[in-house]
């Protein structure tokens, strides 16, 4: 019997572009390296159902196009976009939010008592860059991650 994977939680606001971005391309590699980690990602907003509404379909079609470059065929694409809860931040191994000066304050709203157990990215959202650039700053920090883990015992 297998011993079950660490999780790892990626977090951005709405759980439609770059948290299921990460989750899915850290998710292919972690398989193709062997490790034993497993991700899952979740949005900060307490209440999805407005982004719900702005949103076309579950997951961003720029992750979608993204992966698609990369050969990977997502596994979560089928799912909407879930807030984040207290239990699920307790139970994962690492948690990541993908931009500090965002998600920082959201968590200190929602859960200033966990505020200091995340690790912080800068990977900016489309608002702010293309979503190219987006996708590349992701991509360029699970990489270090993935490097990371592979390197622990």
């Amino acid at each position: 019997m297998s011993e079950q994977p660490n999780i790892v939680l990626f977090l951005c606001t709405g759980n439609y572009f770059r948290s299921r971005f990460s989750e899915e391309l850290f998710n292919h590699w972690a398989r193709r390296m062997g490790l034993n980690w497993h991700a899952e990602s979740r949005g900060l907003m307490d209440d999805m159902s407005s982004l719900k509404a702005q949103n076309v379909g579950r997951i961003s079609r720029h992750t979608l196009k993204a992966l698609e470059v990369r050969g990977i065929s997502p596994r979560s694409a089928g799912r909407w976009p879930q807030s984040v809860s207290r239990a699920e931040l307790e139970f994962a191994h690492r948690t990541i939010a993908l931009k500090e000066a965002e998600h920082r304050p959201m968590m200190a709203r929602r859960f200033p008592d966990l505020v200091e157990r995340i690790e912080y990215w800068a990977v900016d959202d489309i608002d702010i860059l293309p979503p190219q650039h987006c996708i590349a700053q992701a991509e360029q920090q699970l990489l270090k991650l993935l490097q990371q883990l592979r390197q622990q015992p």
